[in-house]
């Protein structure tokens, strides 16, 4: 019995970015599934070895993001929301790549179950839907605060079509003084 199916859409997720949807083991007590298998994700994935997993906690119109993490402390992940509804964001930062700088956004929910899996040379952030959210993202390189690098989430360049619910999303200081696409430096690329 397979855990896990992949879902590809093409047009809005890019090579090395994946979603999955974990099989949902209901009755009338509730419901059971894997969250995570080594075996049957690294069939996909192959090797992923994941070393920490970070939760957040988010109330509603919380945008967080754009974060990426620069060479050699570049993270790969994978995103999940646990409780609630948010919209997730990945910008491609691959600079080689035929989408490079080019972005994509899926619902992920406490009642959809869906994964995402970003692979390195991607930033990442999501904007809370619902009243609160809880995010669990499992990372495969530790946080390294030198390296870690935030991309303005209204930057004008990307034109990230975020479902805002109000006009100004709350945003921690450190996201409200992230850095537009071209104030980054070549070497922060990959």
């Amino acid at each position: 019995m397979k855990s896990f199916k992949l879902l590809s859409n093409k047009n809005i997720f890019f090579d090395d970015v994946r979603i999955f949807v974990p099989s949902i083991f209901e009755d009338n007590r509730g419901y059971f599934y894997e969250s995570w298998n080594k075996e049957i994700l690294n069939l996909e994935l192959h090797n992923i070895n994941f070393c920490q997993e970070n939760h957040s906690f988010s109330k509603k119109n919380v945008l967080r993001g754009m974060h990426f993490q620069i060479n050699p402390f570049a993270q790969g992940k994978l995103v999940e929301c646990l409780f609630g509804k948010i919209y997730d964001v990945v910008i491609d930062l691959r600079i080689k790549s035929p989408t490079f700088m080019h972005w994509g956004g899926i619902e992920l929910s406490g009642e959809n179950h869906k994964q995402i899996w970003l692979g390195k040379g991607f930033a990442h952030g999501f904007y809370t839907l619902s009243e609160d959210a809880h995010v669990i993202y499992k990372v495969d390189n530790y946080w390294e605060k030198e390296s870690e690098r935030t991309i303005f989430w209204n930057d004008s360049e990307l034109s990230i079509n975020w479902p805002l619910k109000e006009l100004n999303p709350i945003l921690s200081k450190k996201d409200s003084a992230g850095k537009k696409m071209n104030d980054l430096s070549k070497r922060e690329y990959f």
